[in-house]
């Protein structure tokens, strides 16, 4: 029961931690972040876990570094958290892929893009309306607290990037996240 009682009161600790996100966001601490150091470290978290349900991290190395101006930690607490959802939403097997690019059709200094594709069952249309709400779970009661995905937004917006999300029941799901580049000194 001990066991229990501490694992309840993580979650608690967590669900204040990141309703606090919401309310008093943390000052951001901009600095240039190559976005695939940032995938290489967030995938060395990761794989452990990944390799224990029989799912694949692969990530896309762009040819020359893309970077951010951008809160290091903030943009690895978002991505950790987009990660997890695609790994939970896996369950077993499948894959998650990552790629850091330019954004197509914009001026390379104006926007990156970082894309995590995933293999898992998809989203619906009905999910995808409050996916970044707080407290709003597509699992079951009990599987999640409902901040994953709308910490990743607050953090993205406060960036002042954007999440445009991509998918279809069956088919995946992509998240492609829009961020300001780091200017040239």
């Amino acid at each position: 029961i001990r066991d229990r009682i501490n694992s309840q009161a993580f979650r608690a600790h967590e669900m204040i931690a990141d309703l606090m996100l919401f309310a008093r966001p943390p000052t951001l601490q901009p600095e240039r972040v190559d976005l695939a150091e940032l995938i290489d470290t967030l995938i060395e978290e990761l794989t452990p876990a990944a390799q224990a349900q029989g799912t694949t991290l692969e990530h896309h190395r762009p040819a020359d570094p893309v970077k951010i101006l951008g809160d290091r930690v903030q943009l690895a607490v978002a991505l950790r958290a987009l990660v997890v959802n695609s790994l939970e939403a896996l369950g077993s097997g499948g894959q998650v892929d990552f790629q850091a690019r330019p954004a197509a059709g914009r001026p390379p200094t104006m926007s990156a893009q970082l894309i995590i594709r995933d293999t898992g069952p998809g989203i619906t249309a009905e999910v995808r309306q409050h996916m970044f709400d707080p407290f709003f779970s597509g699992r079951e009661a009990g599987r999640g607290l409902g901040f994953g995905l709308s910490k990743c937004w607050r953090i993205v917006t406060d960036h002042g990037g954007q999440i445009v999300v991509d998918s279809a029941q069956g088919g995946g799901a992509t998240f492609t996240l829009h961020l300001p580049v780091a200017q040239r000194r």
